[in-house]
């Protein structure tokens, strides 16, 4: 199957063809860096951390980059308010960014560009903007022209007319339009500036990542991502002035955007008290267990972050380490002579059927919730194997793909040991196995409970009886 992406810009699932062929560049937009990253920053990097696994897994060569906007209107008036240095703020504030995304599991981007260390490209694309009549200058101040762009509103689906009635933009009356919006912003006391053709200043918010982009991965680019919220204004304009810039080379072929997450069904908000940061967030919950509730909802969609989701996640990633151990030690302690017997040779079809379904559901535009729900089947096939007692190849065939899989999601890094058990609870075991054969339930119920006194949890299910540490 081959991989189709939905387009924001098309508001269809297309086929996914990269510029070049088996290379993929991808610019996401990143954190404005005034305070510390909460949970819906870390729903979108972890959508794109998965989608940038799941396109090396297909072979792709992947150039990823993440800027990191550290100068802003929100960066400078927190400054003010804590007495610092804006741009010393955001490098606090950055720093406190890589680690939270490392402590999710996020894998690190290419290149994660400042805006502070691209003055100069910003100000070269300004200038050839002005030249090309697509922007103009006022006092100090440059601004971008919308109404030069035929096309403008495209990405979100509006007119121009639309989008002015309908839109809160800045009241400056010495703009021709009040649509366009600032390339370069004139200093004010205080503000961190640089000097510019027009003055002291600093560049606007969408020119950023123009040049950023621009830079390391070309005038036009296989993705770019973000935040559902970023549509418009911020890669409307972006948009409008790297084409404008680039003379109509479509800037992008793909724009994949996140859906929201609300906490309880409402939006996350520090006057409503319930503001999470990621530092809050992994005092109570392991990482691992986050990322299981992101990847249980598609990408494009919203998702609602409760205790009680949480909590099943929880649940289902204990179910998962447990497997994965159990198949360790059966592949330790198993003296099965290796000859494949015919439920062997079913198993390992259905090993590959599985892993097919996952690359199906992963194909369809990154669809976690179907390939998670597969992989859980995969889980199932690897309790099966426990409890039929089968070979060392079957078993490790089970684990390397559980494994495989795993990693595209994100899963199961955490190095854990998995020893061999004591002897003395081998023997428990099967004495409860024995037990169980004769149906003397109460001797079972009685060895039970003295490995439950021994931090060994046994649960029968219909696949077979397994065993887990207790938690």
């Amino acid at each position: 199957m081959t991989l189709k992406i939905c387009n924001t810009m098309s508001g269809k699932v297309e086929p996914f063809k990269p510029r070049v062929k088996n290379k993929v560049t991808i610019y996401v937009c990143g954190p404005t860096v005034y305070d510390y990253s909460h949970i819906g920053h870390g729903k979108t990097y972890m959508s794109f951390d998965l989608i940038t696994r799941y396109l090396e897994y297909k072979g792709y060569d992947v150039k990823y980059v993440v800027n990191i906007t550290d100068i802003d209107d929100k960066i400078i008036k927190r400054a003010n308010e804590s007495g610092m240095d804006p741009l010393e703020l955001a490098k606090k504030f950055e720093k406190a960014f890589h680690c939270d995304m490392h402590a999710l599991g996020i894998k690190d981007a290419d290149v994660y560009p400042t805006v502070s260390g691209h003055i100069p490209e910003i100000i070269e694309i300004i200038q050839i903007l002005i030249k090309k009549g697509f922007a103009y200058v006022v006092d100090s101040d440059v601004y971008f022209t919308v109404s030069k762009v035929e096309d403008y509103g495209k990405l979100a689906h509006q007119t121009l007319d639309a989008i002015k009635s309908g839109a809160r933009v800045e009241v400056d009356r010495r703009k021709k339009n009040p649509a366009d919006f600032a390339l370069w912003k004139s200093s004010k006391a205080g503000e961190p500036h640089w000097s510019s053709p027009w003055g002291e200043g600093r560049p606007g918010w969408h020119i950023e990542c123009t040049a950023m982009s621009m830079k390391y991965l070309g005038q036009q680019i296989d993705i770019h991502g973000g935040g559902r919220d970023l549509i418009f204004p911020h890669h409307e304009n972006e948009l409008a002035q790297s084409e404008a810039y680039s003379g109509k080379k479509p800037f992008a072929s793909y724009w994949l955007h996140t859906g929201f997450l609300t906490i309880n069904g409402e939006k996350m908000s520090k006057s409503l008290g319930n503001f999470i940061t990621i530092i809050d967030l992994l005092e109570e919950w392991n990482p691992e267990v986050f990322r299981l509730f992101i990847l249980s909802t598609h990408y494009r969609k919203p998702v609602n972050f409760t205790q009680k989701t949480l909590e099943h996640q929880k649940q289902s990633l204990r179910r998962i380490y447990n497997t994965v151990d159990n198949l360790r030690l059966h592949i330790q302690n198993t003296q099965k002579i290796e000859i494949q017997d015919r439920l062997e040779e079913e198993i390992q079809k259905q090993i590959s059927r599985v892993k097919d379904a996952i690359i199906n559901g992963m194909d369809n535009d990154f669809n976690t919730p179907k390939a998670l729900s597969e992989f859980y089947n995969l889980i199932k096939i690897g309790n099966k194997v426990i409890a039929e007692k089968m070979g060392k190849s079957t078993t490790t065939m089970v684990l390397n793909t559980i494994m495989e899989i795993a990693h595209v999601f994100g899963l199961l890094e955490k190095k854990r040991k998995v020893e061999a058990l004591p002897e003395e609870i081998q023997m428990l075991l099967k004495e409860r196995e024995m037990s169980r054969n004769k149906k003397n339930w109460k001797k079972a119920d009685e060895i039970r409970l003295k490995l439950k006194s021994m931090g060994i949890i046994v649960e029968d299910k219909p696949e077979g009886t397994q065993w887990r540490y207790q938690s």
